[in-house]
């Protein structure tokens, strides 16, 4: 615990140089027009960098001094990348031949991805001061196509949360309603990107944290397929879940400009700096087909309700594709609750939390995780007390499990017990 107020301090000290450098650059450059620079799409900034439109030095300008704005309202930073000035002036001395599709793009990361001489906390303070000996797989692409890295963002602690807290960095807010969570595990590149403090970034996703931080701020998200880009260098609280898989992937205000990250990062230095990638370049002529396509939709999996707002967007979404020409075809999911239950929950807690456990072994526990460890932490024989009376009842329509709940149950336990399937 004694690493935590140190790790505040480092990250007010790098605030500092992000705000010195600021201020340079402004100094450099004091007619830059921010806001109209901020109001341009990814794909637009780019073309103007390339063409010389804009300096290098006007945009990372822009970015810094909004990012800096957007975290003083909502806390969504967990440190500042100070080799983005060096980065910045090795990208003028190129040959145009030599720039990358993100030339000059100012980008935000996670706080799980690798930066050489930077933690990857996953919000633990075991992973403090244990800064990475090299920039990730990912971070690489993306220096080599141009873009410059300058901040990584906020997450909640362990990953393993729908909100964005954490004991070193605290909690982050949503910026569209600060009095609402951003949402998670990738909360403070969302809330960062909804407060243009960003233009691009990269989000993780296991069960919907690039999702889930997407819509509730209102940007744009997307969870590529399994080893569809590198999870090299990304750091985790739990490794090695291969019933469930997390990837890396993309977050952006619009989806050309997720498009755009992937035509990117998608080459084959992809496969030559991790093996483990098939080597499946960006697949231009399909992603600019206009070939009707068959696209398969369900408005409920028949396990969990959605909400009206979400019935609406499918129903929404169906008749704009079918208007365009394209063949919608509605289906069911089989076997939900099973997948959930057994298959999903029991992929992520295969040890019955001891890996986590271990993590936060000494650690303040957050507020936003700390049902979720209390269960993890009851004794394994009420666990097998508990498993065995579970199994038997539905708690949406059992009339066992209303009884269940009457007899002395604690009322938390209760509400959170189908989060976290507790086996012996």
């Amino acid at each position: 615990r004694n690493k935590i107020p140190r790790a505040q301090k480092r990250r007010e000290m790098a605030l500092k140089q992000m705000e010195a450098l600021a201020q340079r650059l402004r100094q450099q450059e004091p007619d830059v027009d921010s806001e109209s620079i901020l109001e341009l799409p990814l794909a637009k900034l780019a073309q103007k960098l390339q063409a010389e439109e804009l300096s290098l030095e006007s945009v990372l300008c822009s970015y810094l001094e909004q990012a800096l704005k957007v975290h003083q309202e909502v806390n969504c930073l967990t440190d500042f990348l100070g080799e983005c000035e060096e980065q910045l002036q090795a990208l003028k001395k190129l040959k145009k031949s030599e720039r990358g599709l993100l030339y000059g793009v100012p980008i935000s990361l996670k706080d799980t991805y690798d930066c050489k001489g930077h933690d990857s906390t996953c919000g633990l303070a075991q992973f403090l001061e244990k800064p990475a000996a090299k920039d990730g797989v990912i971070v690489q692409l993306f220096k080599a196509q141009g873009a410059i890295p300058f901040v990584k963002t906020n997450i909640p602690q362990t990953l393993f949360s729908y909100d964005c807290s954490n004991p070193i960095f605290g909690q982050t807010l949503n910026p569209l309603n600060l009095k609402k969570s951003p949402g998670g595990s990738s909360g403070g590149e969302a809330a960062l990107l909804a407060g243009k403090g960003s233009i691009l970034g990269m989000g993780t996703d296991t069960g919907g944290s690039t999702r889930v931080p997407a819509s509730f701020c209102g940007v744009c998200g997307f969870r590529t397929s399994r080893s569809r880009l590198s999870y090299s260098g990304i750091a985790s609280a739990v490794k090695g879940k291969k019933s469930v898989t997390t990837t890396a992937g993309p977050m952006a205000r619009d989806v050309e400009s997720l498009a755009l990250c992937l035509r990117a990062l998608l080459n084959e230095n992809m496969h030559h700096l991790d093996p483990t990638v098939p080597p499946l370049t960006f697949r231009e002529e399909v992603y600019s087909s206009k070939r009707p396509l068959r696209v398969g939709y369900c408005e409920s999996d028949g396990y969990t309700q959605p909400s009206p707002s979400m019935a609406r967007a499918v129903q929404l979404t169906s008749r704009l594709l079918q208007d365009a020409g394209h063949q919608v075809i509605p289906f069911s999911i089989p076997r939900v609750e099973y997948a959930f239950k057994h298959l999903y929950t029991g992929g992520l807690y295969a040890d019955g939390g001891a890996t986590l456990l271990q993590k936060l072994e000494g650690d303040i526990v957050d507020p936003s995780i700390k049902g979720m460890v209390s269960l993890l932490r009851l004794p394994d024989s009420l666990k097998c007390f508990l498993a065995k009376i579970l199994k038997c009842t539905d708690p949406r329509t059992s009339q066992t499990a209303e009884e269940f709940r009457g007899v002395g149950t604690p009322k938390k336990l209760w509400e959170q017990h189908t989060a976290v399937e507790v086996k012996c």
